[in-house]
């Protein structure tokens, strides 16, 4: 048998693992509260698709052509996207920023790396990814590059400090709102990050997906602030994915940044990539102009989840992390005891929970992600952490 021609230290993919824990179970005859999942339940918004629906419907060759760097089909869509999250009219006729539609955030995660140059200079890479979206470490680890994974803990309250910052770093990849935290950046401490990036020639990328969540006014883009920052280099995205419903499958999205930063990217796409899918990207215009009511009743939707499942989980003892500030996603300490055993990991806990309850999360040890995209509101998740009886 021919083997694989990848190193040795690549990991499983952590999801796959509870996907074949949640089916043991399932094949044992339990029934499963899965607040694993970060997709929104059900279709995208009504008026997504319906405009979306109009647009495929065009015999406009612009609409079914490869969009490449730009969106033909759906005239001027990163800019008007963009402008939608960023509600700050310095962007507006600002020279100094660029635009660049993306077939989502995730694809485009391993060109950022690339556009800083790594192929042929071996950059360090610091993430937010210990706990975090780990695609970023991946990707970085896939190219070989120097990581250093931003101590993010209930101390810091998941929000790093540029005396973190490693020797060395060229690049920054974070994720605020960041997840599974929820945690926000605010403005603040986003001045005081670029006024060092600056004065260490660091670029700065952000995956904003979940900024539209965001479940106070605090939180703040790092477009916002970086346009005060001529000299700064740096990008920031958007996703549709999670803003507009369920539009996880549209693969629409996109990026604002410094001029340097947003043409290396283009030169990177535009050599590897085609472009997005217009038809959606049209869906998603039609959305954000004339259903921004649909748009806030989700964002809402989760904020009532998220304060649910926290007055629920704490009434049990469970401790929360940090408290959430944005988009769908409670993080816990993994208690020391449950059901009468001593806990020895996030897994443990959290395959305990699936074989005995049914109550299905996600584990970043010493942590564990409960998510409320599906509802929340059951007897059965508040009987669940009652028989846990967790003690810390």
């Amino acid at each position: 048998m021919k083997k694989s021609w990848l190193p040795e230290e690549v990991e499983i993919n952590l999801f796959q693992e509870i996907k074949k824990k949640c089916g043991e179970a399932e094949a044992a005859g339990k029934t499963l509260y899965r607040l694993s999942i970060g997709q929104p339940g059900g279709p995208a918004l009504t008026s997504a698709r319906l405009g979306a629906a109009k647009a495929v419907l065009s015999i406009a060759e612009s609409m079914h052509e490869y969009q490449d760097n730009g969106s033909p089909g759906a005239p001027g869509f990163a800019e008007k996207f963009v402008h939608f999250h960023v509600h700050n009219n310095g962007l507006l006729d600002n020279h100094q920023v660029d635009y660049l539609s993306v077939p989502g955030i995730k694809p485009m995660l391993g060109l950022v790396p690339l556009a800083c140059g790594c192929a042929g200079n071996k950059i360090k890479v610091a993430t937010t990814t210990k706990p975090g979206y780990p695609t970023p470490r991946d990707w970085c680890g896939y190219l070989g590059l120097e990581i250093q994974e931003l101590p993010l803990t209930p101390e810091n309250k998941f929000l790093f400090s540029i005396k973190d910052i490693e020797d060395g770093v060229n690049l920054i990849m974070m994720n605020y709102p960041h997840n599974p935290t929820g945690q926000i950046a605010t403005e603040e401490w986003l001045k005081e990050l670029c006024e060092y990036c600056v004065a260490n020639n660091i670029r700065i990328f952000n995956d904003a997906a979940y900024v539209a969540l965001s479940h106070t006014n605090e939180s703040c883009a790092l477009a916002k602030v970086a346009i005060g920052f001529p000299e700064l280099s740096w990008v920031e995205a958007y996703s549709a994915s999670k803003l507009i419903g369920n539009g996880t499958g549209w693969r629409v999205g996109a990026m604002v940044g410094s001029l340097d930063f947003i043409q290396d990217l283009k030169t990177i796409k535009g050599n590897t990539d085609s472009g997005f899918v217009a038809p959606m990207a049209a869906g998603v215009l039609y959305a954000i102009k004339y259903d921004q009511e649909g748009i806030e009743k989700c964002r809402m939707t989760y904020e009532r989840r998220l304060q649910f499942l926290i007055n629920l989980l704490s009434k049990h003892g469970m401790r929360l992390a940090v408290e959430p500030k944005a988009g769908f996603f409670t993080l816990w300490k993994v208690p020391k005891k449950a059901f009468g055993q001593n806990i020895e990991s996030a897994e443990q806990f959290n395959f305990m929970m699936i074989e005995r309850t049914g109550v299905v999360g996600v584990h970043f040890h010493p942590y564990i992600r409960y998510a409320v995209c599906a509802n929340v509101m059951s007897e059965n998740i508040n009987a669940a952490f009652e028989a846990a009886n967790v003690e810390y």
